[in-house]
């Protein structure tokens, strides 16, 4: 089995994905282990000195003020845990709490929480039994972190509440734990506060998604192509030399991503004589452009993301020198925003895909192609209503574009009183990646269809298509033909999409796509 190795500087995203999704071990760096025991040395120097220090011996938040005398720090520590894992509504999803746990665990072996060895321990030790917390979809705003979700997580580390076995059986969290041999933590000063106090739940679904939609660009650059070359439509637009003169690279990518889909393709180019096109419509002819600023914004995305693995983020921290300040480093914005970023342009995508899957099914724009792509119009209904499911898709898309970062709501008496709603945009991401990867596997239903159709007429489609359709075909998905159950159809072909069958059947033809 893989092994991830946490040290004190940060972590990867391809490590986060081999924790939350491939269920890697995880082990603590020798290095890790001594700068866990030499930030605790300091926090303990510092609660037995008589002057409060905030996260030590003092409340927390708006409760900052009162001064905790040392037979009840242990008390407070737990307290936190319990009162702060508040959350309500469905259970979050099995990855997005493994990878949650890991980004907390990577911040606590920098050395800056101040966490002893042996919590940090019993953290992996719960990850590698594949215990997994019950953690609910509300409770965080984003500052300080995600502190509900947390708090969940926290409150298994000591035994109490409920988690979900290696077995998908929900059970009192120290049963979980007495069966693996693992011994419940008892929270000392500091602790409790540096288990809860991070982005890591925002972080961890911000990695996820983009992952996921790295894919999911590649693949809409495949389904534009085959969308193209189903409408007749020309490639010269994806000239290089075209997107050498504005130079996002994204959108260069893109076009070269198509380019080479239609390679050797008979239907490019063959503008019908009984409806002459000076030019493809906007969602043909743009689709580089549109694809490829989004994949620009992952991109910067992505920077954001390696910068938040490689910070420690607690509040307070444990500095080198000794000191153990207070900081506003545990704010989501940076982390918001970006998610934010990532749901408009994920709506995009999806807008200009159903546009082209619009395109297929009308007959006075396909330019020769039967009305819906039915076999007997009239009698047989084709694609009509799979396109209405596509649309209803881009219409939810729509209003998870909204920011969640653009909001802000006061609490913890006004002291938290400037809010990231990071959380919040990263379970809305979530839910519009799930729709791309839909809307995009209806456009490629549509446009295998048609490409077939086309065959029919006597035109020859590139090898690259028809190595998608011979996958897609192989993969369970059937192509023309009479009306028929669809549901399963568009099922399977969700199913291709998020797989990575697209990629995965045009490369070996193509050579490898960006």
């Amino acid at each position: 089995m893989h092994t991830v190795v946490v040290g004190t500087s940060g972590t990867t995203a391809q490590d986060v994905i081999a924790v939350a999704r491939g269920n890697a071990r995880v082990e603590l760096s020798a290095a890790a282990v001594g700068a866990l025991a030499a930030a605790r040395e300091i926090v303990d120097a510092l609660a037995a000195k008589p002057e409060p220090v905030y996260g030590v011996s003092t409340g927390f938040g708006a409760l900052a003020s009162r001064h905790i005398s040392p037979e009840l720090r242990a008390r407070l520590q737990r307290n936190i845990v319990r009162s702060h894992a508040a959350g309500m509504g469905p259970r979050v999803e099995r990855e997005v709490v493994r990878a949650l746990m890991f980004l907390r665990l990577k911040t606590v072996a920098s050395g800056h929480t101040g966490v002893r060895p042996e919590v940090a321990q019993t953290m992996a030790d719960v990850l590698n039994a594949g215990i997994t917390p019950v953690v609910h979809e509300y409770g965080s705003l984003g500052c300080s972190g995600d502190l509900a979700p947390l708090s969940h997580c926290a409150l298994t580390l000591m035994g109490e509440g409920d988690a979900e076995g290696p077995d998908g059986t929900v059970r009192p969290a120290g049963e979980l734990l007495a069966a693996h041999g693992i011994t419940p933590v008892e929270l000392r000063e500091k602790e409790g506060l540096a288990l809860l106090n991070g982005t890591d739940g925002m972080l961890g679904m911000l990695i996820m998604a983009l992952a996921d939609l790295k894919t999911l660009y590649t693949s809409a650059d495949i389904t534009a192509a085959l969308s193209l070359e189903a409408l007749l439509g020309t490639d010269k637009v994806l000239a290089p030399e075209l997107h050498a003169i504005r130079p996002h690279p994204g959108q260069g990518a893109s076009a070269d991503n198509m380019l080479r889909v239609l390679a050797g393709s008979g239907l490019t180019g063959h503008h019908q004589d009984d409806a002459p096109r000076v030019q493809d419509a906007y969602s043909v002819r743009c689709a580089p452009q549109v694809n490829g600023a989004g994949r620009d914004t992952l991109a910067y995305a992505a920077t954001v993301a390696d910068r938040e693995l490689a910070s420690a983020v607690d509040n307070p921290v444990v500095l080198p020198d000794g000191r153990v300040e207070s900081n506003g480093n545990f704010h989501g914005a940076p982390v918001a925003y970006v998610l934010d970023f990532l749901a408009i342009v994920a709506a995009d995508l999806g807008s200009i895909a159903e546009r082209r899957t619009d395109r297929l099914l009308d007959k006075n724009r396909s330019h020769g192609l039967p009305p819906f792509l039915a076999d007997d119009a009239g009698v047989d209904s084709g694609l009509m209503i799979a396109q209405y499911t596509q649309a209803a898709l881009v219409s939810e898309m729509k209003r998870l574009a909204v920011p969640a970062s653009a909001d802000s709501i006061p609490s913890s008496a006004m002291q938290e009183d400037h809010v990231s709603m990071g959380w919040s945009a990263a379970r809305k991401l979530r839910t519009a990646v799930g729709n791309l990867a839909r809307i995009l596997a209806v456009e490629l239903y549509a446009a295998t269809r048609a490409v077939e159709l086309r065959a029919q007429q006597g035109l020859t489609p590139a090898p690259a298509t028809r190595a998608v359709v011979e996958a897609l075909r192989a993969a369970g998905v059937e192509g023309p033909g009479p009306d028929r159950f669809l549901s399963p159809d568009l099922a399977a072909a969700d199913a291709f999409v998020r797989a990575g069958g697209l990629v995965a059947a045009v490369e070996p033809v193509t050579g490898p796509l960006a």
